[in-house]
């Protein structure tokens, strides 16, 4: 990995990216964020790829707003789903490796063990759907790629799950959280960390998955969240029928992180890294 290249480099894992590079020595970061590339455009894509001349290329680009996406699922599509195949092209046309990062999301919902890499698939909401789509998209146009896919990713920026609660926890006096999707939340910066060291380990390509170990539902998730910051909010536990969405949640998404591990690592326990994150915030 001498030139890297980073797409949605403005967003909590794209940032995460950045500083995970440069820990690396002689490496050179080339990172754009939507403003400055968009991964549907083919213009954008050749200006960038020109500027960068990258050996490896980070997909972090998404369409992650799930609940709106069911209203907007051409612009779900576009980026998820075309974008996701034209950075996936372009970089296998240029013999640029690729790492694409994707979701617990795309696994069917039947499960009630760890989900492999070979379960079946099966989006049930626009999002889910896209993503899925984007994935066999970069697969079929770039063969030797890496495709991670992830649950729950936070960090101590951006829009997501442990920022809302720390928010709405100083705003309000309790809390009602859905405490029947269980699944195993991932810090950005460790995401960022095991798509690097995959690499760098010259590992066979194809999908992994990556989330940090442990399982807990969103209630216990907000439960450590306001335990570690310090942060006085009652919570009640409710189900998933009690807080309806547009879009369709996974009930269990804990994924078997087996194969990367062989590779990078067991991933740290979900509450130290959590940890790591609230007392950076």
């Amino acid at each position: 990995m001498k030139r890297i290249m980073i797409c949605g480099a403005g967003g909590q894992l794209g940032q995460k990216l950045i500083g995970a590079a440069r820990a690396l020595e002689g490496v050179r970061i080339f990172a754009y964020n939507r403003s400055s590339l968009d991964i549907t455009k083919p213009a954008d894509l050749r200006a960038a790829f020109a500027e960068a001349k990258p050996d490896i290329c980070f997909n972090a680009a998404a369409y992650t707003a799930v609940d709106r996406a069911e209203a907007e699922p051409e612009k779900c599509s576009l980026v998820n789903v075309e974008g996701a195949k034209r950075l996936a092209a372009a970089c296998y046309d240029a013999g640029i490796g690729f790492v694409h990062f994707s979701t617990d999301y795309v696994y069917a919902d039947n499960y009630n063990r760890p989900l492999r890499e070979d379960d079946s698939t099966m989006g049930t909401s626009v999002y889910a759907k896209t993503k899925l789509e984007g994935e066999n998209a970069v697969m079929k146009h770039h063969p030797d790629a890496f495709v991670l896919r992830t649950s729950w990713v936070y960090a101590e920026y951006g829009q997501n799950f442990v920022r809302t609660m720390l928010r709405l926890g100083g705003e309000r006096d309790q809390l009602s959280i859905v405490a029947d999707q269980v699944g195993s939340p991932t810090y950005a910066a460790d995401l960022a960390a095991a798509a690097l060291a995959l690499v760098e380990a010259k590992a066979e390509p194809g999908v992994y998955n990556f989330a940090n170990s442990g399982v807990c539902s969103w209630y216990d998730f907000a439960h450590a969240i306001f335990e570690m910051s310090g942060t006085e909010c009652a919570l009640k536990p409710i189900r998933t029928e009690q807080y309806p969405t547009p879009a369709k949640r996974p009930s269990y998404s804990v994924l078997d992180t087996g194969k990367i591990s062989n590779v990078v690592g067991v991933p740290r326990n979900w509450r130290e890294a959590l940890k790591e994150c609230i007392g950076k915030l």
